[in-house]
């Protein structure tokens, strides 16, 4: 699955599934977030132990997780976290950040589109994404590529400052995303990646 592609600025990356070596990488491309990026994340990223838990994760199979990278720098983590039960086993939640320099020159949609990948070959039918209110930015991403508010769960959840916030549950169907972001990345040159 390891892709170079090029972004809109001309710079290129390289989008690859994350390998176990890279707790201290993970690390780093976390601790370099503003606070304010991650004011919002479901969980302490820079913890060392939420890091572990996470390959934890991936090596039972709960999760599939992407990373791009420049050099031997982590710019931008996703995740596809499989419900694998019973009545949820055909959905999935999206994760995603993009480290600040390589936002808005389409790097979130490119990682988007290999984890919808990841997911039609897990036979996911359904994603969903979860969110807090003020992140206004990645709702308006998220509409763009399918996804409508399902549920909104006021003062469900609390940032990491400990103010409870809203909590946004939006979701899409894999058949109806696809198509939607066909049409948002009509004209996109698909030759750029390599």
């Amino acid at each position: 699955m390891d892709k170079t592609v090029e972004l809109k600025d001309g710079s290129t990356v390289l989008i690859r599934p994350m390998i176990r070596d890279e707790l201290e990488k993970s690390l780093a491309f976390f601790h370099a977030l503003p606070e304010e990026d991650r004011l919002f994340l479901r969980t302490d990223v820079i913890r060392k132990e939420y890091i572990q838990r996470r390959f934890r994760d991936i090596d039972a199979g709960r999760v599939k997780r992407i990373v791009a990278v420049v050099g031997d720098e982590i710019v931008a983590d996703g995740a596809l976290e499989l419900e694998g039960h019973e009545w949820k086993e055909h959905v999935a939640e999206l994760r995603l950040i993009v480290a600040r320099p390589y936002q808005r020159k389409g790097l979130g949609l490119l990682m988007a589109r290999e984890l919808y990948a990841l997911a039609a070959a897990d036979k996911v039918e359904e994603i969903v994404v979860k969110m807090m209110r003020p992140q206004k930015g990645a709702r308006a991403i998220f509409r763009k590529l399918g996804f409508h508010e399902e549920i909104v769960m006021p003062d469900y959840v609390k940032d990491r400052h400990g103010q409870k916030q809203d909590l946004i549950v939006m979701r899409c169907d894999l058949e109806a995303l696809w198509k939607e972001m066909e049409e948002f990345l009509h004209g996109w040159d698909w030759q750029r990646l390599r």
